[in-house]
């Protein structure tokens, strides 16, 4: 019985860290003062504020467009790279696997200065397109990893059985290997996502000037001091999080058949 409580207790501990700063910026977006300290009723002026700046609302589009278009292209690219690595022989396959690690282990300042380097030694000009490459490149690894364990739970004699019977390679990948691997690809899209909309340290080193996302925004507003528009701005983003993975993770409804 004790044992029990203290488990419960410490689940709850847990939680309480996780959530408790969230559901205090939460409650700030709606006080009426600007003062953390002081509560000055409830009001909606912050979110009014938010949609009315300019500024806010070109870095919530940057964010939103790179995170998406980075997402998916990573998705893609990820995806078929995993059904390559799954052909290669076992040693190949160790040494592309560990490869793939690497970027993720590596320190996020290291990545984005080797980034910002390489496109300046090339000659490219930092600036949307230098954030949106930078962000496929670090998302690419999270995608493989996410894929990987579902293709590795392929049957490749349906595959190739679907083939003799007539079909086109594209035709069976669709039928048969993508409804298998598609909850890995969902998981590799949505962490592909978060860690793109999250990301500061890299996009402080690729983007250039006149080019912000809601985490430059949000660090240079820090030496001003933050205003309290971008904890309602927070608010929407991680609202709307949870509904995402609300509707993701629903469960599913099992179909009874007549017999």
């Amino acid at each position: 019985m004790i044992r029990k409580f203290l488990e419960r207790f410490y689940l709850v501990i847990i939680f309480v860290f996780l959530y408790a700063p969230i559901v205090t910026l939460m409650i700030l977006s709606f006080n009426e003062s600007k003062y953390m300290s002081q509560w000055g009723g409830f009001s909606l002026k912050w979110y009014t504020e938010m949609f009315e700046s300019s500024m806010i609302m070109s870095a919530l589009r940057n964010t939103l467009v790179i995170a998406l278009l980075s997402s998916v292209i990573a998705t893609v690219i990820g995806t078929a790279a995993c059904l390559a690595i799954q052909k290669m022989k076992p040693k190949s396959r160790a040494v592309i696997m560990g490869l793939t690690n690497i970027p993720m282990l590596n320190a996020d300042i290291v990545t984005g200065i080797s980034l910002m380097l390489c496109f300046i030694a090339f000659g490219v000009s930092l600036g949307f397109q230098t954030v949106l490459i930078a962000h496929i490149t670090f998302n690419i690894p999270y995608v493989i990893l996410s894929v990987m364990p579902k293709v590795k739970q392929l049957e490749p004699s349906t595959y190739e059985a679907a083939l003799d019977l007539g079909a086109t390679p594209v035709y069976a990948f669709f039928k048969i290997t993508f409804p298998d691997i598609l909850p890995g690809i969902l998981s590799g899209f949505l962490l592909a996502f978060t860690m793109s909309l999250d990301d500061f340290i890299i996009t402080h080193f690729t983007r250039g000037a006149g080019i912000n996302t809601l985490s430059t925004l949000i660090y240079s507003e820090v030496r001003k001091g933050i205003r309290p528009s971008l904890y309602a701005l927070s608010t929407i983003l991680f609202v709307s999080v949870l509904i995402l993975l609300l509707i993701v993770n629903r469960p599913k409804q099992k179909t009874v058949k007549n017999s």
